[in-house]
């Protein structure tokens, strides 16, 4: 089978290029990531009660929701947080053999038995169903220059305009706007309804009857009589648009002809649809919107597409408006991806250097240098058919494996120069002669290796999706080493080496001006060599002394290992900071706000140096949603500009905690991001505390507090904080139900009269 490809060096040459052409088309189609898919795959679905208590919302929504939860295909297990904005979402996590398309569909088929048992008013605001990571690509901001436009202007032309377009780019798997656009704001006056014997209901039931768009058909429409000389549509009434038209909604016309309308009874007025987020880009009212990649999108060329969607948008704006990047999660990716390809594209250059340095033949070293890219391109098909992705593992496996792929090809070169110097053949006869003798060493060579690295495909959890990919890579790299050295070198090794007499080195028909360096190197080489061969015969007379030595070196290594700290991946500057704020409970959005203006006057100010912009969101963060929470997005320079230590992202967050230990009336943490983001939004680790007995909430939170107080005492931890909102105060009403019916009311009036 050998001799085949020997005597027919073009059909070798063919599998070579369809070899590199699989590879090349491969490289297009690859997601880029900076670690694989480590984390398993997740739906979400997100609801809103307008109003109610979290509580209310566990009891009517979360609870009917998650009973329906069963009979999904490979879920592990349900979370879910209920928060007093009335926002709830609901985390279905999925081991990692699902396919996230199938279990997206599976959970909105279970959650249309639930939709029916949900309060009205959380069917009417929608439920959303969406597969994504837990963590934001990216967040785009929205300012405006000349302050022609505030805040509210700029979420609700963010949201009328933007959200749906960046919603529907190849690779976004949800969207996040800080905010919400406009709505008809009626305050109501419960003077006025008073004074008018009217309840909130009455209000509601006018406005939604008056407030409707009518299809009243056409005039003159098929089948028309003979004659018919006009068609026309009949518009009868459209949906009100402005506060007068809104305010001229008569609700009540009494016996003496007068009227009572809905501007005698409120105040209407354009408006947010609600205010519990408030949005700033270096101190200047903004709008933001987040974005999150959906399960195994590839993470640069989403951002690209986000960008070029952005940019066309962009020319529409309103005069003033401009648009920033405060959080950006590829950059980072593509730094990373380019230093593993520079670091394989030096290493390329040095194994040429070594080759051609030992070989001392020109045409001799470009057999095996011919060989890497074949392997490398055929590599990346083999990971495309393993539905795998370029990141910074599978590119550090290639670069490990850059050594080992020459290797087999090494051999094959330098048996065939053996056999022309000894027996002074030709080079496809003595290619011919030598594949024969060396064909079983190099598979041999290619199993043994392949031992070593089979077993790590097998590992289980998020460490086996490491290890797997990374082993993976390696192993096909040795496949496709073996491959070249058995059909593609020998008919290289056949066309391209020149035939030398008997008894010649091959080396001495090299290029000329590397001549004089080749016998100085082989010279100095042949004395090290020697001066080797003491040294060793010396060890070997004085056994039992190095023996102990190497007994000590050995104990050494194991002492340092057991001391060096353990960690999943390593931290890394990635040029980002959150900053999570929160305040006691009951507080409001003005001191929240207070509190974030001291966090960006720290970054913007003392930490100018290395902090490019803050993004500030009031009233979220990723412990939950309220008026005493708060986010900060900080973004620093460019790499280049912080070469210095103190203008590291560590050395960033730790004058930002000791600056924020004086703040009193808020707990602020500054983190930077996770080495793999799918995992969380911040380093470490965190668990849920679970009431199994049944002892109830207070029980369960006294627990919690002991437990956070034992953790902050280990020094081992740091930054140990709840992760999660704490109970709100509320106010609890008790109705006289007796003295509701005396009054002649009943209940749906009182209700309405509540919740309005």
């Amino acid at each position: 089978m050998l001799q085949f490809f020997i005597n027919r060096p073009i059909f070798a040459w063919v599998i070579a290029i369809i070899i590199m052409l699989s590879g090349i088309l491969a490289i297009f189609t690859l997601p880029v990531t900076q670690y694989p898919a480590i984390a398993m795959p997740e739906v979400s679905i997100d609801a809103f009660y307008p109003g109610a208590s979290a509580k209310t919302i566990e009891d009517t929504v979360t609870q009917v929701i998650e009973q329906k939860m069963n009979g999904i295909d490979h879920l592990v297990y349900i979370s879910s947080t209920s928060d007093s904005a009335g926002y709830v979402t609901i985390t279905l996590t999925f081991d990692a053999e699902a396919n996230p398309d199938i279990a997206q569909v599976q959970t909105q088929n279970k959650l249309q038995l639930a939709t029916p048992l949900l309060p009205q008013v959380v069917q009417k605001q929608g439920i959303k169903v969406s597969k994504s990571t837990k963590n934001f690509l990216m967040v785009l901001g929205f300012i405006s220059e000349d302050g022609s436009m505030n805040r509210y202007d700029l979420t609700n032309y963010v949201v009328a305009n933007i959200q749906d377009p960046i919603s529907r780019v190849q690779g976004v798997g949800d969207v996040t706007t800080f905010g919400s656009q406009y709505a008809m704001r009626i305050w109501l006056n419960p003077d006025s309804l008073y004074n008018f014997k009217m309840t909130p209901d009455d209000v509601e039931q006018c406005v939604q009857a008056y407030n409707v768009q009518i299809s009243a058909g056409q005039l003159g429409g098929t089948p028309s009589v003979k004659g018919q000389r006009l068609n026309a549509t009949i518009n009868i009434q459209n949906l009100l648009q402005t506060p007068e038209q809104f305010g001229e909604i008569p609700l009540r016309v009494n016996s003496d002809g007068s009227t009572v309308r809905l501007k005698d009874v409120a105040t209407i007025e354009f408006g947010s649809e609600n205010y519990d987020m408030i949005a700033s880009y270096n101190g200047k009212p903004a709008a933001g919107m987040a974005v999150k990649l959906t399960t195994g999108a590839n993470a640069i060329s989403t951002a690209v597409a986000i960008k070029e969607r952005l940019h066309e948008l962009s020319k529409f704006f309103p005069k003033g408006m401009k648009m920033a990047y405060p959080y950006d999660t590829t950059p980072f990716v593509k730094i990373s991806i380019e230093e593993v390809i520079k670091t394989l594209v030096e290493a390329i250059v040095l194994v040429f250097l070594v080759m051609f340095l030992f070989l001392q033949n020109f045409r001799a070293t470009l057999i095996p240098t011919i060989a890497v890219p074949v392997v490398l391109l055929g590599t990346f098909a083999v990971l495309k058919a393993f539905n795998f992705s370029i990141n910074t593992l599978t590119m550090f496996a290639m670069v490990l494996a850059i050594g080992l792929l020459v290797d087999d090809a090494i051999v094959v070169v330098e048996n065939v120069e053996r056999v022309m110097s000894d027996e002074g053949l030709s080079p496809k006869e003595a290619t011919r002669k030598s594949m024969g003798q060396i064909a079983g060493a190099l598979v041999g060579i290619a199993m043994v290796l392949s031992a070593v690295f089979v077993p790590m495909a097998f590992f289980g959890g998020s460490t086996g999706v490491i290890y797997r990919q990374f082993s993976i890579t390696i192993i096909s790299c040795m496949f496709f080493s073996v491959l070249v050295a058995l059909i593609i070198t020998p008919a290289l090794c056949a066309t391209i080496l020149k035939s030398v007499e008997k008894g010649h080195n091959v080396t001495e028909s090299g290029f000329f001006l590397f001549r004089p360096f080749f016998r100085w190197f082989n010279r100095v080489f042949n004395n090290s060599r020697e001066q080797y061969q003491s040294i060793v015969e010396r060890i070997l007379k004085r056994g039992m002394r190095y023996i102990v030595i190497y007994v000590l070196i050995i104990a050494a290594v194991i002492f340092l290992f057991m001391r060096l700290p353990t960690a999943y991946l390593p931290d890394e500057d990635q040029g980002i900071l959150f900053v999570q704020v929160m305040l006691p409970v009951g507080s409001t959005q003005e001191q929240a706000l207070k509190v974030m203006a001291k966090v960006r006057d720290h970054f913007l100010i003392e930490q100018k140096e290395a902090v490019e912009s803050v993004f500030a969101v009031a009233g979220f963060s990723f412990a939950g949603r309220g008026q005493n929470t708060g986010l900060a997005f900080v973004k620093l320079k460019d790499w280049n500009l912080r070469k210095r230590p103190d203008l590291r992202v560590k050395a960033v967050a730790g004058k930002a905690m000791g600056a924020f230990s004086h703040i009193r009336n808020a707990m602020v943490f500054a983190f930077p991001p996770p080495p793999v983001l799918e995992l969380g939004n911040a380093n470490g680790f965190d668990f849920k505390l679970q009431d199994r007995a049944g002892l109830g909430h207070e029980k369960l939170l006294a627990a919690r507090n002991q437990l956070l107080g034992m953790a902050a005492k280990n020094p081992n931890l740091a930054m140990v904080r709840p992760n999660g909102m704490d109970d709100t105060p509320e106010f609890k009403v008790d109705i006289d139900w007796e003295r509701v019916g005396a009054l002649g009311l009943s209940i749906n009036d009182v209700h309405s009269a509540l919740s309005s």
